[in-house]
């Protein structure tokens, strides 16, 4: 079980810092200590389970499919528009 301690302001709730410390968290609230408190908060480490899959990696719909056809894009034959206005001077 890991804890922490985590600064507020007493008044809007904001949270001003999380401290790993005991002593970090009063040394903060010492700055203002009408204005912010601190809290303990506790979190639990889970257990870290590692599962390996032998399953294939291919999508469902995928399996059994031929191969789709795939044309080559031609660079000559794509071009934008040349522009026709007056440029624009600042």
């Amino acid at each position: 079980m890991n804890e922490y301690w985590i600064v507020t302001e007493i008044r809007t709730g904001r949270v001003i810092c999380h401290c790993a410390d005991i002593n970090d968290a009063m040394m903060m609230v010492a700055f203002g200590p009408e204005k912010r408190t601190y809290s303990r908060h506790r979190f639990l480490m889970d257990q870290v389970i590692d599962v390996s899959s032998t399953t294939d990696k291919q999508l469902p719909g995928q399996v059994g499919l031929s191969a789709g056809k795939v044309e080559a894009l031609n660079a000559s034959t794509i071009k934008l528009p040349e522009g026709q206005q007056e440029p624009f001077v600042v």
